[in-house]
């Protein structure tokens, strides 16, 4: 499954936590350059999975680094 991340809310929570991009990227094993373009809304879908783990990482429910779709 395939979610649009809110770039802006993740680099708002990762500051607020004083969390570095680096200490980010170590805390999810992801690449320090993928989760800047992530920041930057250049990537506009990315795995579920990709989401939680930076969630998890973040300790925030994944709707709250996600862009909801409304119906």
């Amino acid at each position: 499954m395939r979610v649009r991340p809110n770039g802006g809310a993740i680099r708002a929570i990762r500051e607020a936590q004083s969390l570095s991009l680096r200490a980010l990227s170590n805390r999810t094993g992801l690449n320090r350059g993928y989760l800047s373009r992530l920041e930057r809304d250049q990537i506009r879908e990315t795995a579920a999975t990709t989401v939680q783990t930076i969630a998890d990482a973040l300790r925030v429910p994944t709707a709250a680094i996600t862009h909801q779709e409304t119906t």
